[in-house]
């Protein structure tokens, strides 16, 4: 794949942004099937799959509303069945949650790995939260600052399905405080002694 153009689509790909770039003159279920239209597939054969995501991620009853009549992580359960709506091979994340309050973060994590479970893409998840990291990887990449480059390759060997009450746990916190070591001794984390 080194030195390959990119000619068109790539089509086995899904991303899913920060902010969920939802069209505000679209409906949740138009928003999800985007894609679809992009690829000029007939909206029939592509719309149960989109009705099938949005009830797996809560929203069944939500198709007609609008952007602006949901909740910050409503809308970005749109953006992620956006994302999956072609069943691509690999889910790119680039903080996803980063915007939602504590307790929607923690939902959208369980909701993600719900999602995860009934597929088993792959995904590849940017986040600067140590322990978002640490609950939805089997492996965490620790970037260094500028020029960014891989400090640490951290397998994460915790039970699936995870469940929230994990944190609490003492393998969870080993494997936070590793990773937080890592970047304390990289000066991306500082701490006044």
């Amino acid at each position: 794949m080194k030195g390959e153009l990119v000619r068109g689509p790539q089509t086995h790909l899904g991303i899913v942004f920060q902010d969920p770039i939802l069209l505000e003159w679209r409906n949740v279920v138009d928003n999800v099937l985007l894609p679809a239209e992009a690829r000029r597939l007939p909206r029939e054969r592509v719309l149960a799959r989109a009705r099938a995501l949005l009830a797996l991620v809560g929203l069944e009853g939500f198709e007609q509303k609008r952007p602006r009549e949901l909740s910050g992580g409503m809308q970005q359960r749109v953006a992620i069945c956006r994302a999956l709506l072609l069943d691509p091979e690999v889910l790119l994340m680039d903080e996803p949650f980063g915007a939602l309050d504590a307790l929607t973060r923690d939902q959208m994590a369980v909701d993600l790995q719900r999602m995860w479970n009934e597929g088993q893409k792959s995904v590849v998840f940017v986040t600067h939260s140590i322990e978002e990291a640490v609950f939805l990887s089997d492996r965490v990449l620790v970037m260094s600052p500028r020029p960014g480059r891989v400090m640490m390759d951290v397998k994460i060997d915790l039970p699936r399905p995870r469940r929230l009450r994990i944190k609490a746990s003492t393998e969870f916190g080993s494997y936070c405080e590793t990773i937080r070591q890592t970047l304390a001794r990289s000066g991306v984390i500082r701490e006044d002694e």
